[in-house]
């Protein structure tokens, strides 16, 4: 069972469930146990179909400023190390891309270099104008490995993300969101309200067809061409059960009851 005290809890409320980073007195600062913590955490969620929509944040006023630096010395003294390293936070990022479910972050303070991240790997990101983001990896000495750096290349784009690292810049919250980092900003006292409603929003839809459409937008993201087969998956959900409840409810002006069948 979580207590307080572990570095990553899940929360759960009705349909919602909440991934939290939880190390507060480090504004969050990701350290080699929250890794398998958070794979194993969105692992679960994934195969959980009660689940609609998760929330990733961070506990207290920051998301998380990175990989905790502390621990360099003695997790990733060398490339070898480093690569070692790499390989379990790469397998929490993998964990998270492929969630069926949206997941939304909730963002204040600090979200910088692995916390920057993990937030770009979320469907949805709301932040208050509390809200720093960047990477400025090389002010200590280090680049971006190739997968983290593909990351906030697909969210930038090649040239805006280089330019985010080669100038070391960490972006106030109004430039995130121009940048494309953030999909709205609110203030801090209107955060909560604001998540709040975007989850009502989300809970409002049909659950399979929030999962196929993170799904065909991911699949979109390759280049290759849409196969036949693809091409008529798209359609398969006029078959389900929350198709004919949901055209029926809107002929019959009420809300549609959704199962996720």
């Amino acid at each position: 069972m979580a207590t307080n005290e572990d570095p990553v809890i899940i929360e759960r409320s009705g349909a919602v469930a909440t991934v939290i980073l939880n190390r507060p007195d480090r504004l969050n600062a990701l350290n080699r146990p929250m890794w398998p913590l958070l794979s194993q955490a969105f692992a679960a969620l994934s195969a959980d179909s009660d689940v609609r929509v998760i929330v990733l944040r961070g506990a207290g006023k920051a998301f998380s400023p990175g990989a905790d630096i502390s621990e360099f010395q003695s997790e990733r003294p060398t490339s070898g190390g480093a690569r070692n390293y790499g390989v379990v936070m790469d397998a929490a990022y993998e964990a998270i891309r492929r969630t069926p479910q949206p997941v939304v972050a909730r963002i204040q303070g600090p979200c910088t270099g692995a916390g920057l991240v993990l937030a770009l790997l979320c469907d949805l990101r709301i932040g208050d104008t509390s809200v720093r983001m960047g990477s400025p990896v090389a002010r200590i000495g280090l680049a971006m490995p190739a997968p983290e750096f593909s990351v906030l290349v697909e969210a930038m784009g090649r040239h805006a993300a280089l330019a985010l690292v080669l100038e070391a810049k960490v972006l106030e919250a109004e430039a995130a969101a121009a940048a494309g980092l953030l999909d709205r900003v609110v203030d801090p006292k209107h955060l909560d309200v604001e998540l709040d409603e975007t989850l009502k929003r989300m809970l409002a839809g049909a659950p399979l067809v929030h999962r196929a459409h993170k799904a065909l937008a991911r699949r979109l993201a390759d280049p290759a061409p849409l196969t036949e087969d693809e091409v008529a998956a798209s359609y398969v959900l006029f078959d389900s059960a929350d198709y004919r409840e949901g055209f029926r409810a809107f002929l019959e002006k009420r809300r549609p009851d959704f199962h996720g069948a």
